[in-house]
């Protein structure tokens, strides 16, 4: 096991002081920058860097950083679902370190759409139909696989097709 033990801090977000949710920060007592290009691979980062090793996840809604020597996880109701975060991380290092003779490690995030690309196919109307304020605020969801193709009214049939085969080239689903 090469993450055993780590102390957690909760802090609320400065820059919003009256928000719903808080940060949890841990702190590892063990360096895990040598399992970061395998669980990379085994989870998808969004964002990889290589020195420092630091890979970037997004799941749920909030984000998860982990660094060499520390975790931090955005958006949480309380010290107990950050804890509860925290060590399913702490599983997924330890495994994909365990596992590390069979996988390939990651040394970069994952691909993700151009938004630029995503709106040369919507009709750039801001109908506001799909829900989203804008097209561009809908093409940012597109990109981030919160919302599809079909939750646009306006797409027809040739623009849509070209809208699919772009997003198809791209795992949305990490």
């Amino acid at each position: 096991m090469l993450l055993k033990t780590f102390s957690l801090e909760i802090v609320n977000n400065h820059c919003m002081p009256g928000a719903m949710s808080v940060n949890g920060i841990a702190r590892l007592n063990q360096d895990v920058g040598c399992a970061l290009p395998y669980v990379n691979a085994v989870l998808g980062a969004i964002e990889y860097i290589k020195d420092p090793p630091t890979a970037t996840f997004r799941t749920q809604g909030r984000l998860i950083s982990v660094r060499s020597d520390q975790i931090t996880v955005n958006a949480v109701q309380d010290r107990e679902q950050a804890e509860k975060i925290i060590k399913w991380i702490r599983r997924e290092i330890n495994d994909a370190w365990q596992n590390r003779e069979t996988i390939t490690p990651r040394y970069k995030g994952v691909d993700r759409p151009q938004v630029v690309e995503i709106l040369k196919h919507l009709p750039r109307t801001n109908c506001r139909e799909c829900r989203q304020p804008t097209c561009m605020v809908f093409a940012l969801r597109l990109a981030e696989g919160a919302k599809g193709s079909d939750d646009c009214p306006h797409l027809d049939g040739e623009s849509k097709a070209a809208l699919d085969e772009y997003l198809n080239g791209f795992d949305l689903d990490n």
